[in-house]
């Protein structure tokens, strides 16, 4: 048996596999994200122990045979956070998360005084780590003097479950610290943030064995003694592995809170003028190339906030609306690619006094399939094109959302089994390749879709597209 944990922006969860890789169970609990400034996003540590603790808990008292006979965990988990320790281990502030926007002066200094670009393969955004850390040293210096250990987010439930200090190349990758090329942490640019490479977790491949569950929580939750942790991987590469992708040129796309195009590559391959992100793989030997739009399926969350509905409702009723003029720029939280833009703001253009629920809730889905489809466009430009997707994420459970994809990309998208466990199932993969390396072989092949969408010959939609282009391109040039 073997577990993986995701922890995710918006919950985190747990699934529970056999030696055959049949999922047994899956447990989640909502996360809470804090926002007390404008483009600041914050999570406490505290709260996703508890949660995982809650979850454990759960599981030992409703599978107690099965944890039993758990070989190992795999962990997974949303990029890029700043969790920040001191000497004695304790958080030093809430978590700097993904989808915060803080520290564009800092990604501008980054740049300007590092070959960060040619190092990373990247260009410095507010999302990733490093930004973060020199807006601390800037605004909160006597914190900043104290840290001793900088985490990833899933990393921090790490030591918390064995005690070590450990990280794995896929997530590393997305801190701007990581040599993506050679998977090793870049002494220069640590210096250039005003850290040390003994501040930074050892980096592993991700099926490599981290450490061993401690012995209380083994006792807590009637678990063996010698559980192994295993690196695991970001929340995107462990995703590519959950579904199977492995080889050059197989990709998906994730409808999670934020949107991904992921493609897996065997060299290491950047595009940094686009947007593109290049990271390595959670496997050995590969690397990925990526698009991202920041608010995927929590665009529908927050139409559901401010109509006071619920987002599966809201889905259906966009399904049952007929197209019409209305368009939505999804840039609630700034966005990648291709603008690579924190600042940059979203719209909902087009509303008149006819304009309805569902008709909100239609543009939306539109939005954001028109922003992937950006993304799709970045990627090929930089040597990837893709000729199918496997979908993943919560928004994949929209059929009606997969066949606008598919039609607005003119990409054929496929719904596999284990479509929304996604990564969690991944790191329980990982966790599982780290006992026994045959099980690579089972991977091979490409899970079989429950469902196919292939493309249809949608002129409106398309003319919406380019209707939606000349919108962001206009939103992009901040006129107003």
């Amino acid at each position: 048996m073997y577990l993986g944990i995701d922890l995710g922006t918006s919950s985190i969860k747990v699934v529970l596999i056999d030696e055959q890789e049949q999922l047994l169970a899956s447990v989640s609990e909502p996360l809470d994200v804090a926002r007390p400034k404008p483009l600041c996003s914050e999570q406490n540590p505290a709260d996703w122990w508890r949660a995982l603790e809650s979850l454990m808990d759960t599981l030992a008292a409703q599978y107690p045979a099965e944890l039993g006979q758990v070989r190992a965990i795999g962990l997974s988990g949303q990029m890029h956070g700043a969790t920040l320790l001191d000497a004695d281990g304790e958080v030093l502030r809430p978590c700097i998360l993904w989808n915060d926007g803080r520290s564009v002066q800092e990604c501008r200094e980054l740049e300007s005084g590092s070959e960060v670009v040619e190092i990373t393969g990247n260009r410095a955004m507010a999302g990733f780590t490093a930004p973060k850390l020199l807006w601390v040293a800037r605004h909160e210096p006597a914190l900043f003097a104290r840290i001793a250990h900088v985490l990833l987010p899933k990393d921090y439930l790490r030591y918390r479950l064995s005690g070590d200090l450990a990280s794995d190349c896929s997530d590393s990758a997305g801190t701007l610290w990581l040599a993506t090329q050679s998977r090793q942490w870049s002494p220069a640019l640590l210096d250039a943030c005003g850290l040390r490479v003994s501040q930074m977790p050892r980096v592993y491949e991700g099926s490599e064995v981290t450490g061993t569950l401690t012995r209380e929580l083994s006792a807590r939750w009637g678990m063996a003694s010698d559980v192994k942790l295993v690196a695991g991987g970001g929340d995107n590469a462990a995703s590519a592995v959950g579904l199977g992708l492995t080889e050059p040129g197989e990709a998906f796309v994730s409808l999670g809170t934020s949107g991904v195009i992921f493609v897996v590559s065997d060299r290491y391959g950047a595009n940094p003028a686009q947007g593109v992100h290049s990271f390595c793989h959670a496997l050995p030997g590969r690397w990925h190339q990526m698009a991202v739009t920041l608010s995927a399926a929590s665009s529908l969350g927050w139409l559901a906030t401010i109509t006071g509905m619920e987002e599966a409702r809201l889905a259906a009723l966009a399904e049952q609306s007929e197209p019409g003029s209305l368009l939505f720029a999804p840039y609630l939280s700034g966005e990648r690619t291709p603008w690579n833009d924190p600042e940059l703001t979203g719209a909902l253009f087009g509303l008149t006094g006819e304009s309805q629920r569902g008709q909100l809730a239609r543009a939306v889905m539109e939005g954001v399939a028109f922003s992937l489809a950006d993304g799709l466009a970045a990627l090929a430009n930089a040597g990837s094109a893709p000729r199918r997707l496997l979908a993943t994420g919560g928004g994949a459970r929209s059929r009606f959302w997969l066949q606008l994809i598919a039609d607005v990309t003119g990409v054929t998208v496929d719904v596999p089994a284990h479509a929304e466990v996604g990564a969690a199932f991944g790191a329980a993969r990982l966790a599982h390749l780290a006992l026994d390396p045959t099980a690579l072989a089972r991977w091979r092949n490409q899970p079989a879709a429950q469902c196919t969408l292939t493309p249809t010959d949608n002129g409106p939609l398309l003319a919406r597209y380019a209707r939606y282009r000349h919108l962001t391109h206009w939103l992009s040039r901040k006129e107003i």
